[in-house]
């Protein structure tokens, strides 16, 4: 990870040109590379307790992204990616460690590409509920349940 430096910002710490980025590369995958033609900016970015977790190459741009929601009793993360030049680089296990540290002890959700769903596992999820189809893409829901504070 020496060359990538990991970064947690809301939105209106992320500047313009960050921003414009980060959308480009989740545009990138979700829409291009993976032929999901859908609205992939919902709105939940800017809302004031959603965390923008990304790791950027040493040029500063971002090249792997996830974002952490407030959705109230838990905490939802998505949008979970790594540029196709970056993969196999260890970038998403650390972006969800990062992710996890802002969790803390609460509930957490997730939605993973089936396919993905054992790599969730070893980040404390199981398997909660039915596998769906998220725009033609196998998905399962995923939880992690409230820990306690260390002691």
């Amino acid at each position: 990870m020496s060359s990538y430096d990991v970064r947690v910002q809301t939105f209106d710490e992320l500047d313009a040109r960050t921003a414009y980025r980060i959308w480009a590369l989740r545009e990138s995958v979700f829409v291009v590379e993976q032929e999901c033609p859908y609205q992939e900016l919902d709105g939940r970015d800017l809302e004031p307790g959603t965390r923008h977790v990304w790791a950027s190459s040493s040029d500063g741009v971002p090249v792997a992204y996830l974002r952490v929601l407030d959705d109230g009793e838990h905490v939802r993360i998505g949008r979970v990616l790594v540029g196709r030049s970056h993969r196999g680089r260890g970038l998403a296990g650390e972006l969800m460690r990062t992710a996890l540290g802002l969790v803390g002890t609460r509930a957490s959700r997730l939605d993973a590409q089936s396919h993905l769903a054992g790599w969730y596992t070893g980040f404390g999820y199981a398997q909660d509920g039915a596998e769906f189809l998220d725009d033609g893409i196998p998905h399962v829901p995923m939880a992690r349940p409230a820990s306690r504070p260390a002691s």
